[in-house]
């Protein structure tokens, strides 16, 4: 077991013990479904430890070594010569990341697919391109931010900034690989926060694009870019997350005016990002400065308020409704503090996005995870510690009927979340210096 350095995200890594090697013939549709299958039962025999017969306990090993030698399958078809097989496997491994915590599993292995992904990502189609950035994301998350996620992200980082700023590579290669890169550097990057300033500026270069002229103009998009200028956006408003005080008062000043000028966007789903951008800079401002105020905050409350009672018929009604609730939530958090809670249900757990960096953090694993993200909330280390939940529960039916009040779990959930800011700020006044 692996030490984690000192100011890493992730302490304990839980892992699964190794099944024997095995060679399958079948097809990757078969895998991907047989995998899963694996996963949906494993799942629930390891949410709840109840005391079992023996008979039990082997049928759910039996069924973990099967699963293993169906991902080791996978790995083997990821250097496959057909483009076929191997964007079949990438997916495989994508969902198999998603849904369960393999550790042990992958820290074995992680050289060979990191060698794999390295290979897809030089030689593949952009489709194959996308799919091992996502594939990268997800291992390094599976990891857990140590120095294995660590040397596999310096490793592969040149080659992401490389799709990334390739103006002749795939839309969809280049978004994957941007939050790729944001995912990977937050819960990787070294203490002395060089890779976090690469990442940032690299970011910064892409999204930027779409800021106004010096006439105040906004240029007029190519095909695809503001999906790309969304996902770089998204991915730099995660890696600010982790900024020293600092450097987040030059960000503010940089960007803030910029970013109000780009509601005006024709693009919805850039519209909303670069709200939810505004609203997250404002929170880390007011964290630095209680007294903290945007400038010229009047018109950008109007162009708030405009976006939030938006009725043009010419845009879709869904894209209306998400728009306008959005942007309420915006303008009510820029003008009163307020925002709107939410709570995750995982298991007997909970946990409250009650800020706009909390649903930022959350938001990004989300959007990598998918649908196992409740799972690794109650599983994984890295997410537990990034909210503040403390180690894997393990509970037997007992302790399982005794649940704690809502009210307990915000009051534990709130410390906990505030406990680890603390400590993260110390870790930020160490790259202040190198910021």
């Amino acid at each position: 077991m692996p030490r984690s350095k000192k100011g890493k995200r992730g302490s304990g890594k839980p892992g699964i013990k190794n099944g024997v090697k095995g060679e399958s013939g079948a097809s990757d549709d078969e895998l991907t479904s047989d995998i899963l299958s694996h996963y949906s039962s494993a799942s629930e025999t390891a949410s709840v430890l109840d005391e079992g017969t023996g008979s039990e306990q082997v049928d759910e090993k039996t069924a973990q070594e099967e699963t293993e030698d169906k991902l080791k399958q996978c790995i083997d078809n990821l250097m496959d010569k057909s483009a076929k097989t191997r964007l079949a496997a990438l997916e495989s491994l994508r969902q198999a990341f998603s849904s369960r915590v393999l550790y042990d599993f992958l820290t074995e292995r992680r050289l060979t697919i990191s060698d794999c992904v390295e290979r897809s990502l030089k030689k593949g189609s952009g489709e194959e391109q996308a799919a091992a950035a996502t594939v990268f994301a997800l291992l390094c998350i599976q990891l857990g931010g140590g120095d294995e996620a660590e040397e596999g992200f310096k490793m592969l980082r040149p080659i992401l900034t490389a799709i990334l700023i390739d103006n002749s590579a795939s839309i969809a290669a280049r978004q994957s690989c941007a939050r790729a890169l944001g995912m990977c550097c937050y819960v990787s990057a070294a203490e002395d926060g060089e890779d976090l300033i690469k990442s940032l500026a690299l970011l910064e270069s892409i999204f930027m694009s779409s800021y106004p002229n010096r006439e105040g103009t906004l240029p007029t998009p190519k095909p695809g870019s503001p999906g790309l200028h969304s996902a770089a956006l998204q991915a730099w408003s995660l890696l600010v997350t982790l900024c020293p005080a600092s450097r987040l008062t030059v960000l503010l000043d940089l960007h803030l005016p910029k970013l109000k000028a780009c509601l005006e966007s024709n693009d919805v789903n850039y519209r909303i990002a670069v709200g939810e951008t505004i609203a997250l800079l404002v929170e880390l401002g007011r964290d630095i400065d209680e007294e903290f105020e945007v400038e010229d905050s009047e018109s950008l409350c109007e162009c708030l308020k405009s976006l939030a009672t938006d009725g043009n018929k010419h845009r879709a009604k869904n894209d209306r409704r998400k728009q306008r609730s959005i942007f309420r939530e915006v303008l009510h958090y820029i003008e009163n503090e307020d925002f709107t809670e939410e709570k995750i249900r995982f298991g007997v757990e909970s946990v409250y996005i009650d800020g706009w960096m909390r649903r930022r953090i959350y938001d990004a694993f989300k959007e990598i995870l998918e649908s196992g993200v409740r799972h690794h909330l109650q599983f994984n280390p890295l997410l537990r510690d990034i909210f503040g939940l403390g180690p894997p529960l393990i509970l037997d039916a007992t302790v399982k009927g005794n649940k704690i009040s809502r009210f307990e779990k915000h009051l534990f959930n709130s410390a906990a979340f505030k406990a680890r800011t603390k400590q993260r700020n110390k870790v930020r006044d160490k790259r202040a210096d190198v910021m």
